[in-house]
């Protein structure tokens, strides 16, 4: 597989400094609210999502997701599982997405980790601190490293097959928008989300509009009392 064996020294650092990278909020809860901040929150259906290896990522999906982009640490469990997406509701704007989550148990969860790889720079830590993953096509995913690497092939290919073309702007708007009018709930006209089944194949790839826009947005595994994962969360806009 293509994880990142963290060395010695890695480890004893993040030891020392983990407990920086805890989240303040914990979004089992957050998901089960029907307003925060004095806004109404609604929980979004995307579907499901198969992660066949278990070893998972979250990036951008059309500028970061390469196939020599490297899972986190954290393993999960092998499987099909819901997606689904915490919507604030704003009256002089359309609906934003706060945070998606996939749960792999039923158990609740008392403390979320940040998602690491175990090759971060973990010298300058301190309160507040996150990596979270870079986006530049307001477009977060989270993906089987599988799914990742059947998806690159496909872009691949795409482009071979329109050499002066753009994915987004020739192909993936028009999925968007067929996606809105079949699933208009939460979206804009033009589409805030889709669940794209890569031709040829049973695996799809999520592509979900990323709370503000581009930025750097932290991900957290969330564990139970007795340290078992129970789901991962992508946060888009902070829920505190």
């Amino acid at each position: 597989m293509e994880k990142i064996q963290p060395t010695r020294e890695w480890l004893a650092k993040y030891e020392e400094v983990k407990h920086f990278l805890v989240s303040p909020i914990n979004y089992a809860t957050c998901f089960e609210m029907n307003e925060i901040q004095g806004k109404e929150v609604v929980v979004l259906d995307m579907g499901e999502v198969s992660f066949p290896s278990g070893e998972i990522l979250v990036r951008d999906p059309l500028v970061w997701l390469r196939k020599d982009e490297k899972p986190y640490l954290q393993s999960v469990p092998v499987g099909r599982y819901k997606l689904e997406t915490l919507v604030i509701k704003i009256e002089e704007e359309h609906d934003r997405y706060m945070a998606t989550r996939v749960k792999f148990t039923d158990k609740k969860p008392i403390i979320y980790q940040e998602a690491l790889r175990g090759d971060e720079d973990l010298s300058s830590v301190q309160e507040g601190s996150f990596f979270g993953f870079e986006v530049d096509a307001g477009l977060a995913t989270i993906v089987d490293v599988q799914t990742k690497n059947v998806y690159c092939d496909f872009e691949k290919r795409w482009y071979q097959e329109h050499p002066d073309k753009n994915i987004y702007d020739d192909f993936f708007a028009e999925v968007f928008r067929q996606n809105a009018l079949k699933y208009p709930l939460y979206q804009r006209e033009g589409g805030d989300w889709i669940n794209f089944e890569i031709p040829g194949t049973e695996l799809s790839i999520p592509m979900i509009q990323s709370g503000f826009g581009d930025g750097v947005y932290p991900v957290y595994f969330g564990y139970d009392k007795n340290g078992h994962l129970c789901d991962v969360v992508m946060e888009y806009i902070f829920v505190g």
